[in-house]
Order: C-alpha cells, then sequence, then structure tokens
C-alpha cells in the first residue's frame, strides 16, 4: 500500500521522482542498505526528508526493504521513528544475532 503522505504530494509520481527512484534502486542493486540485511529493497526513502530542507539528489536517498522503512518512517510532526534507528532482527544460522551492533558482535564482521 502505498504512504498516503506521498499520494499527497505530486512529486512522488513526476517523471523526475521516478528516474532518482530508479537509479537509486540500480545504484543499491535493489538490496536494503541496511548493513546485515540483504532482503530486496522496495522503498527508496530521502536521508534527510525534503521537509528538513533534503535534496532531491541520489546522494540523499537510500533503498530500504519494508520492514527498515517502517522502522524510521517519518511522523505527521517531521520525527522519525525510533529516533531514524535501523536495526536488523534475526539470527544467522548459528544463532549469532545479525544486528553488527548487538554486543555479541563487537569487533567481528557480520555477513548475512
Amino acid at each position: 500500500m502505498a504512504n498516503p503522505a506521498k499520494l499527497r504530494d505530486p512529486f512522488y509520481v513526476s517523471p523526475a521522482w521516478l528516474a532518482l527512484r530508479k537509479q537509486a534502486l540500480q545504484r543499491d542493486r535493489h538490496t536494503c542498505v541496511v548493513p546485515g540485511c540483504g532482503q530486496r529493497a522496495v522503498v527508496v526513502d530521502h536521508i534527510v526528508s525534503r521537509r528538513h530542507g533534503g535534496a532531491d539528489s541520489l546522494s540523499n536517498l537510500r533503498s530500504l526493504c519494508r520492514t527498515h522503512d517502517n522502522q524510521v518512517k517519518e511522523q505527521r510532526g517531521g520525527a522519525r521513528k525510533g529516533g531514524g534507528q535501523m536495526r536488523v532482527q534475526g539470527c544467522d544460522p548459528s544463532g549469532r544475532p545479525l544486528d553488527p551492533e548487538h554486543p555479541w558482535n563487537r569487533g567481528r564482521k557480520v555477513t548475512a
């Protein structure tokens, strides 16, 4: 389901946005950019929101899976959920947490 706020903003159906979105997904190989995630990206998100002066440029865009987009979705007042922090949930086959910031993974490279 589309984000209702984006439906109200005609920018998100403009050829300029659709081209930028496509470029961001291609750049990120249609994969969520959150370290350790690796899920298919379905959302292109402004890192600094347009509301707060963020540019409509590739350098201000990131590709996210639905889970990570929902973790940091901008709320009505402009603040992001969870303070804008994204976490990788789950464990690898050995039982180690996938989140690279988890205490068990300090000093260890985590791969999804």
